[in-house]
């Protein structure tokens, strides 16, 4: 007998041998139905495969991420199977699964590929997948799989094989195919039922521009025909608010190729966007006793050496920039910290000084590579509302406490109500990925996990996704489409204070290291409003909205009551236009609405003789004729139900 141990702390002994689906129907017969893959001791595998030995086994189905990974994997062996069979002499190359489905590189060789062959290939996957066919793990030595691909003349495969060890090469087979791979399948092809093709792109061999480009093939697949229906829906929503879309439209922002790729330029209504929203975390800030700083756009290498992010973003970054001086050289800033710790190291203080808050919205710059930009999410420079903590060990859990109240009333502002905490630790078994010691990763993740217990957190522990000096914790948003976003992170970190030999002077009359916390509730402007965006359609809060009212005079004569009215509202601080244009109410009704503007203001005879304005809102809500201190009242009313103090 082997004594299995499952995630709900308890354990049942099954006879050698047993598969992961015996255990699931020791369970219910309801999951053995819909299990489709495991993990057994930290490695994945088949509900098929045999457990021989004691260890701790989670089951997954279609609704974990991890179930998912292994119906898309798997789907992407069908994907093959109809490319090989349909395109006879064709190279496979690699298959993964990804965020959102899978995708298939593949030489084509003398084929050519486009849109108007997706339906043919979808139809001969699904008649794979209605085979049932089982995928079957085998292991070969590597003379055998040199052999087989030597045989297919493809030298991608043969390649790959060539630089792994004797031992651990293992074939997958389904119906009449043979992959290579390293498992992780779906019990058979059956159970795939809907099968899309999504699109075609170019995609140098192993991310080398020097090497062939290869064609890959985008798919996603579900278990269900009405998912795939629902998903495609759901892309289709997604165009419209696609914020790179909705940025030209509402003339936030814009790029230029003379500026260079990667490098926003934001557009009047944008940048007063960007500093109302930069307003409402100083005002929070400032309760909170942080302390606004600014630090340059650059620094001396030796800066970032000491930090220890020349070693993570120095090859991959900008060149350092070189003085006139000899051996001088100066890197933009990869980040604020570095900058922040020398302001600290600026006068010397006593433990009754502490915590000290230093904030900033600094912009700092990576050299993202070209084919990875895109729009506001992926950018070259981006500006961060950075802020640092510097506080005795003592003071380190109540500080977390208040950043975690910071951050909650940041998103909750902003209309992000839906989120998990994500707890992400090091990888204790690649040690050589972050710096400092054992001792302190200890004592910072503790100090972290405690927190999201003491604040009652919904929160998930990742492995290997802390940063390189500590732990941390994100916020994991779900936004109107169902997306999950990373916005707002928070970290403890005992390394940067080692490497700057930050002190303070204690009760004791000693010298001892603080403790630095990192903290941006928004992550970095450009992304959190590229998601707001992305999330509201366009519909910001009312109190964040560019243009929160327009007023359409019905005709010349009623221009200069309109510009009274235009007065009115902005002496109670309302932001309006006043549309003069010699357009039909009508025409302007409909391009209001197509700039999201909440409230349109009609205005005619009728209305100027009662000292009223017709209120339209957006989205066609007719409000009828109200006084100006009735709408003021209105618009207060609404911002102060979704601005809170803090």
């Amino acid at each position: 007998m082997i004594k299995i141990s499952l995630p709900d702390g308890s354990i049942k002994e099954f006879p050698k041998g047993s598969t992961p689906l015996d255990v699931a129907r020791s369970i219910s017969e309801g999951l053995a139905r819909n299990v489709i893959s495991a993990k057994f001791n930290k490695g994945v595998v088949e509900v098929f495969t045999p457990l021989n030995e004691d260890g701790s086994l989670i089951l997954y189905t279609w609704n974990s991420p991890e179930g998912k990974k292994a119906f898309w994997h798997s789907s992407s062996h069908i994907l093959a199977q109809a490319l090989e069979e349909m395109y006879p002499g064709i190279k496979l190359t690699i298959g993964p699964a990804i965020e959102n489905g899978f995708y298939y590189d593949v030489d084509f060789g003398k084929h050519v590929l486009s849109d108007k062959d997706f339906p043919a290939i979808e139809k001969k996957a699904i008649e794979i997948a209605r085979g049932k066919h089982p995928f079957n793990m085998r292991p070969v030595s590597k003379k055998e799989a040199l052999d087989f691909y030597q045989s297919q003349d493809n030298e991608y495969k043969v390649e790959l094989i060539e630089n792994l060890e004797d031992g651990e090469i293992t074939f997958c087979d389904h119906d009449s195919f043979t992959d290579l791979c390293r498992g992780g399948h779906i019990p058979n092809t059956g159970f795939v039922k809907a099968f899309k093709i999504m699109n075609v792109a170019g995609a140098y061999w192993r991310g080398d521009e020097n090497n062939k480009q290869l064609t890959r093939v985008y798919g996603i697949s579900f278990p269900k025909q009405k998912e795939l229906t629902e998903y495609l829906e759901l892309l289709e929503e997604a165009k419209k608010r696609d914020h790179r879309k909705l940025g030209k439209e509402l003339e936030l922002f814009t790029f230029s190729k003379k500026v260079g790729q990667g490098l926003p330029l934001w557009l009047p209504k944008g940048a007063a966007l960007r500093e109302r929203l930069e307003n409402f975390l100083k005002k929070a800030q400032k309760k909170a006793g942080y302390e606004m700083v600014i630090s340059p756009h650059i620094g001396q290498k030796e800066l970032y050496v000491t930090s220890g992010h020349y070693a993570k973003y120095g090859e991959d970054s900008f060149q350092p920039i070189h003085t006139p001086k000899a051996d001088e050289e100066f890197l933009l800033k990869p980040m604020n910290c570095p900058h922040h710790c020398e302001i600290y190291n600026a006068k010397p203080f006593s433990y009754r000084e502490l915590p000290k808050r230093y904030a900033e919205f600094g912009t700092v710059y990576r050299y993202e590579q070209s084919g990875e930009l895109h729009g506001l999410t992926r950018v070259r420079g981006f500006t961060q509302d950075d802020a640092h903590i510097f506080c005795t060990p003592e003071q380190l859990h109540q500080e977390f406490l208040d950043v975690i109240d910071l951050s909650l009333y940041v998103l909750g502002s902003l209309g992000f109500d839906d989120f998990t905490a994500q707890v992400s630790l090091r990888d204790p078994e690649k040690p050589e990925k972050y710096i400092g010691s054992l001792e302190n990763w200890e004592k910072a993740e503790s100090a972290i996990l405690n927190a999201a217990k003491e604040k009652n957190l919904n929160y998930v522990v990742e492995e290997g996704e802390a940063a390189f000096y500590g732990p941390k914790l994100d916020f994991m948003v779900k936004d109107a489409l169902g997306r999950n976003w990373q916005l707002g992170t928070i970290q403890v970190d005992y390394n940067l204070p080692e490497r700057f030999e930050l002190s303070y002077k204690g009760s004791d009359n000693e010298s001892h290291r603080p403790v630095m916390i990192h903290r941006a509730p928004f992550g970095s402007m450009e992304r959190f409003i590229a998601l707001l965006l992305e999330h509201t359609g366009g519909n910001f809060p009312l109190w964040l909205i560019p243009d929160q009212a327009i007023i359409l005079p019905v005709s010349e004569k009623h221009e200069k009551y309109a510009e009274k009215v235009l007065n009115s509202l902005e002496n109670a601080e309302i932001r309006a236009l006043l549309d003069m244009r010699n357009e039909t109410v009508g025409k302007k009704i409909r391009e209001a609405e197509m700039n999201k503007i909440p409230f349109m203001l009609i205005v005619g005879e009728k209305e100027e003789e009662e000292n009223t304005i017709s209120v339209r809102k957006h989205g066609g809500e007719d409000l009828g004729a109200i006084s100006l201190k009735d709408f003021v009242n209105l618009v207060e009313k609404e911002i102060n139900s979704t601005l809170k103090s803090f």
